[in-house]
């Protein structure tokens, strides 16, 4: 059962890392330092206070760039490849149990693959944003993913099924907001002359 759990809380905080890359492996790394989260041995160094000053830094920095207008373009251009990266490794982290091979596989294939794909939304919705906006929704859009990071983050620690069943709904809420974007509505009946 702890494995499971710790599966799943590995793939919430994949998803957070989706939203923002480094305010969840802060979350994590508040969480392990406090006692709260068990590590796997070679992510000791998670919970050390160099490793939360620096993730606190970063967190800080990110989360103000993605109010600069310009830069959140540039900032999601490397933020894709960085979510996946930090998605594969809160996962790692979180799932102490299982032998090498199966963690790191189950981390890349899940924690990356979950974080890539909410990275991929929030792309599409800021530049869904910009071009319906000129970028002037923006920064509601990067407050939205704050909070989004945060209440994922909090949640795949503290009821990581909760998270994992929310990130699925959410999923999938966005990917036929998407769908209905890029290809139009279905089935919608001709307007009459």
């Amino acid at each position: 059962m702890e494995t499971l759990l710790g599966v799943l809380m590995g793939i919430g905080l994949a998803a957070a890392c989706g939203f923002r890359v480094f305010l969840p492996l802060l979350v994590l790394s508040i969480a392990a330092k406090t006692g709260h989260v068990p590590l796997a041995p070679d992510f000791a160094w998670v919970a050390g206070v160099p490793a939360l000053v620096a993730l606190a830094t970063a967190t800080v920095l990110e989360i103000l760039a993605y109010y600069v207008p310009w830069l959140d373009h540039i900032l999601d251009a490397i933020a894709t490849p960085a979510a996946i990266f930090a998605g594969v490794l809160a996962t790692a982290a979180v799932i102490p149990d299982l032998a090498p091979v199966l963690r790191w596989t189950l981390a890349v294939v899940g924690g990356g693959g979950i974080a890539g794909a909410v990275q991929g939304a929030t792309v599409l919705t800021r530049l869904k944003s910009t071009a319906t906006t000129a970028g002037l929704a923006n920064p509601v859009v990067a407050s939205a993913e704050v909070a989004g990071a945060t209440v994922t983050s909090v949640l795949a620690i503290v009821v990581p099924v909760l998270a994992v069943v929310a990130i699925i709904a959410m999923l999938v809420i966005v990917f036929a907001i998407t769908r209905r974007i890029l290809f139009g509505r279905r089935g919608a009946r001709p307007r009459r002359a």
